[in-house]
């Protein structure tokens, strides 16, 4: 690949994240030159607390995403010179010897236990070094020994156990294989050392899988194969098109806001909220969580999760905002564009209505007993407020999140990037910077995942020498919002003398509400 960076070079992003599929084009200089967005419906349910989706239905949406792409723009196939694919996380997928699914993949958001493995003598030795309750936690919930325990016919005939990501890149490309970016969940994987663990490696008695069924992985921006001519059939891509390793949907994004500068957060207001900062240095943030792989190699994302963060504003939404909805339909614009008009004049501080965002049980923090809460209700208070609350509490628990990561890294930091959907929000970005007491930006594009892609495919084809490079060139600042003194004291306050109680103090209530009721069940 020849690096002229004065004409215009063209990469395909795809990111197939929980609530639609994005084919996106970028050019070297990280312009969002065209986009094409299909819908898709996360999962669906055949039993409580499962969450699974057909296989080839994401191959259905990705191609029909590329399709109507190339009707919507003016770039051909023939000017792309690379594709990289960023995917949700952890949703796994049973194929046969023939490469074929066995099953619906299990989604992200599924929530059912499997079986713990007998580990023999290893299982007095980990209750003796106090990590029983996690190598329990570790082997309920890797969908493995689900599989292997109530549905062993089908266990028995699954010939490779991968991630979406590399079921993608195997109709993409026949080569099944990943991007160390991916190989993320209850997976026998290194985290320090980003591979599979070693065939030696004791770890391998919490899993029901085998080295065998794992796909190859690949470092990001490393080639992973070309487009086939089945693939190109399906989805318009040009057959032979080089095919780059990337990483799924946080770690790219948090390249595409953020880059690799160590001293910048990058906050994503997605269906998963989360805050991450990335270096060179392995740190565990919660004691026993990994720090991730992240979209370049030999780099790791340090990151603090609300598992049902933004979703929260889509809960909101269907529960509570049938007028908004409709109102907003009749306009032709979104419902959370009337949202921020309708909390625009309510305070900073929400007049004493504060919220606890833990609507789905935790692993570290909140543990397993956790509940949402909204404490400071008053006649005063509307739907309106309850929205506002809602976006404060988010950004309390990530804020907590950002003092969690300064103190484990002992590193400081001095810069926010903002993305994912709720970025788009004036009102969401403007109080972060309120009670993160600094500046919040967001990137120069909202679609800083698959950014975040694109870059892994301009280094893999050698557009620019490494990832480092390549992010100076290819990511930039975009709206800026600065705190305002008076909401800062504020916020300030809320923070440290109701907010870091209110898990404490409310914890006990947790647990007696989960013995007397049941839920959540543990």
């Amino acid at each position: 690949m020849t690096n002229n960076l004065d004409a215009p070079i063209y990469f395909l992003a795809i990111d197939n994240g929980t609530q639609s599929v994005r084919a996106l084009i970028f050019d070297q200089f990280g312009t969002e030159i065209a986009k094409a967005r299909v819908p898709i419906e996360p999962y669906f349910s055949t039993q409580a607390s499962f969450a699974e989706q057909h296989a080839d239905y994401y191959w259905q949406k990705l191609s029909e995403a590329c399709q109507q792409l190339w009707q919507t723009c003016d770039i051909t196939p023939t000017q792309i010179v690379g594709v990289s694919l960023a995917t949700q996380r952890y949703t796994m997928i049973c194929l046969d010897k023939d490469k074929q699914p066995l099953r619906p993949a299990i989604v992200w958001m599924d929530f059912r236990q499997g079986e713990p493995n007998d580990l023999g003598f290893l299982s007095p030795l980990t209750k003796l070094i106090g990590m029983g309750e996690l190598v329990e936690e570790a082997q309920q919930k890797a969908r493995c020994n689900w599989l292997a325990h109530h549905e062993p016919e089908i266990w028995a005939k699954t010939a490779h156990y991968v991630n979406l990501s590399a079921y993608l890149t195997y109709q993409l490309t026949a080569q099944l294989a990943d991007s160390t970016g991916h190989a993320l969940g209850y997976l026998p994987y290194d985290y320090k050392a980003q591979a599979w663990f070693k065939p030696s490696n004791l770890k391998w008695r919490l899993f029901s899988c085998r080295l065998e069924q794992m796909p190859t992985l690949i470092s990001p921006g490393q080639q992973l194969g070309s487009i086939t001519a089945k693939a190109a059939a399906a989805t318009g891509i040009l057959e032979g098109t080089l095919m780059i390793a990337a990483a799924s949907d946080k770690a790219c994004e948090a390249l595409g806001s953020a880059g690799l500068a160590a001293d910048t957060a990058c906050l994503s207001f997605g269906t998963t909220a989360t805050i991450n900062t990335t270096s060179t240095g392995y740190v565990e943030i919660l004691k026993h969580m990994p720090s991730y792989t992240a979209a370049a190699p030999n780099y790791y994302n340090h990151e603090y999760m609300i598992y049902r963060g933004f979703w929260m504003v889509s809960w909101f939404k269907e529960q509570f905002a049938h007028y908004e909805e409709q109102l907003a339909k009749t306009q032709g614009i979104d419902t959370e564009k009337l949202l921020d008009q309708a909390i625009k004049d309510i305070p900073a501080g929400c007049m004493g209505l504060m919220m606890q965002p833990y609507w789905s049980p935790g692993v570290r923090h909140p543990g397993l007993e956790g509940k949402g809460a909204f404490i400071g209700f008053g006649d005063v208070h509307t739907r309106a407020h309850v929205y506002r609350a809602i976006l404060e509490g988010l950004a309390y628990e990530l804020k907590l999140g950002f003092d969690t990561i300064e103190k484990r890294t002992r590193k400081p930091i001095k810069h926010l990037r903002v993305s994912g959907g709720g970025s788009q929000s004036d009102s969401a970005m403007q109080l972060t910077a309120d009670i993160f007491g600094m500046p919040a930006y967001r990137p120069h594009t909202f679609e800083a995942t698959g950014l975040g892609a694109a870059i892994n495919c301009a280094v893999g084809l050698g557009i620019y020498p490494d990832h480092l490079t390549a992010t100076e060139a290819m990511t930039h600042l975009g709206d800026e919002f600065l705190p305002i003194d008076a909401n800062v004291q504020l916020y300030k306050r809320l923070y440290h003398e109701v907010y870091l109680k209110m898990y404490d103090r409310l914890q006990p209530l947790y647990h007696s509400i989960q013995d007397i009721t049941g839920y959540p069940e543990l």
